[in-house]
């Protein structure tokens, strides 16, 4: 048997499980920070449930992992958290509004397999349920800021609004049959570039006048308020503009840069309002590290009534750890110092407990190897201290301490080892 792993996915080493986690706690901090509170949903949902006209549309339909159970229920891998957390409001209607939660969980797609792009990947949402105010939107923007900043990171982010674009294709006169197709193309500017994007809108049925109307205006130029000036020339009593006005306004009011593109469109079906999408600074991961947007009808329908107004965005944990890796080396453990037993093993596993006990990450070397070989291996991980047990140290009631990235030692009682690592740890925190 040939051991293989299925395409599009990956083992994560203790090495990435480790700088993924603290991606991961990172986050938690802002999202709870910005008044998020948890919440989990089942990988599994019905299939009926992720393929409804409510939900992520054809387009995703396609890449949805579909399975029965053994009483031949249709089921289906979650594509993403925001379909099975709509089903869960819709579920639960006496939650009290704005309904603020943040979740964090694997995902499925069935797509095609990239650099950084994954069949299988975790995603951290946020998510607001019950607001339709801009300002919402506008705090979404910061909370992104904010996590990629924690992160030491440098992001942009990008947003538009579904409504105009729209807008932009009524006045161009494209069908609103039409329209949503036309819209998933738009959404493959970046990606495939202006002549296959017209190539496809053409395959649409859509003519070359529309098109070239179509593209100047989405691909309008120069800073925010400029464009939204020379948009206005043409599109009046624009609902799409003025929310991108008011968002553009609520941002700069609390000093967060936002780019309005009117070329952005995001493929999921579902989006109604604005959309966002956070790409990086001189990084070589180049897809977008988090996106959302304003789904304001799934919520309501699901619930068999009208609109009930959403916005959120999700982090893409994978490529976030892909550009964090290319900046920096990542830890290979979480263990803080190591103990090395010189025919002491006995006294060392007493020793380790103390450690332990005092909350400190401690490993010891349980294979009786050599000083040099334990070294070697200490080094090797990053573990920054390694402790030295031995017959001169239980005589004099201490231990060896040595410092590997100086290489400097001191004979320590163990109180003094635990004071000065909890005070470095502090001190780090």
């Amino acid at each position: 048997m040939e051991l293989q792993i299925p395409k599009g996915t990956r083992d994560v080493s203790p090495e990435e499980k480790i700088a993924k986690d603290k991606i991961v706690n990172t986050l938690k901090e802002v999202f709870e920070l910005y008044g998020y509170a948890p919440l989990d949903t089942p990988i599994l949902e019905r299939f009926d449930i992720l393929s409804s006209k409510y939900a992520g549309g054809a387009e995703i339909l396609k890449e949805t992992f579909r399975l029965k159970d053994q009483g031949k229920r249709e089921l289906g891998l979650r594509y993403d958290l925001t379909v099975p957390m709509c089903r869960y409001i819709a579920m639960n209607p006496s939650i009290k509004m704005p309904f603020k939660r943040y979740q964090i969980g694997e995902v499925f797609r069935d797509g095609p397999v990239a650099t950084a792009r994954y069949r299988q990947f975790t995603q951290c949402d946020v998510d607001v349920v019950g607001s339709s105010s801009m300002s919402v939107d506008a705090e979404i923007v910061a909370l992104v800021y904010a996590a990629f900043s924690k992160l030491n990171l440098d992001v942009v982010v990008k947003v538009n609004n579904r409504k105009l674009l729209n807008d932009i294709l009524d006045y161009c006169g494209i069908q609103k049959e039409k329209q949503e197709p036309a819209i998933l193309s738009i959404d493959k500017l970046e990606k495939f570039g202006t002549e296959a994007v017209k190539n496809e809108l053409k395959e649409q049925n859509i003519d070359d006048k529309k098109i070239n109307t179509m593209m100047d205006m989405i691909k309008i130029r120069g800073g925010n308020w400029e464009k939204l000036s020379q948009l206005k020339k043409f599109l009046k009593n624009s609902e799409g503009l003025k929310e991108i006005e008011e968002l553009l306004s609520y941002a700069e009011n609390i000093g967060f840069a936002i780019n309005f593109d009117a070329s952005m469109a995001r493929g999921l079906a579902y989006y109604t309002g604005t959309v966002f999408e956070g790409l990086l600074k001189n990084s070589n991961v180049k897809s977008s590290v988090c996106g959302g947007g304003r789904y304001d009808k799934m919520i309501g329908a699901f619930l068999g009534k009208g609109s009930c107004p959403a916005v959120g965005i999700s982090f893409g944990v994978d490529r976030i750890y892909d550009a964090i890796a290319e900046k920096q080396e990542t830890n290979k453990t979480n263990t803080k110092i190591y103990v090395i037993p010189i025919k002491a093993l006995n006294e060392s596993m007493k020793i380790v407990q103390q450690l332990r006990d005092a909350g400190i990450n401690t490993d010891a070397d349980s294979m009786e190897r050599g000083p040099s070989k334990n070294l070697e291996y200490a080094n090797s991980l990053g573990i920054p201290y390694v402790v030295f047990v031995g017959k001169k140290e239980m005589e004099e009631n201490k231990v060896k301490l040595r410092d590997m990235k100086s290489g400097k030692e001191e004979m320590l009682n163990l109180n003094e080892v635990i004071k000065k690592l909890n005070s470095q740890a502090a001190q780090q925190s």
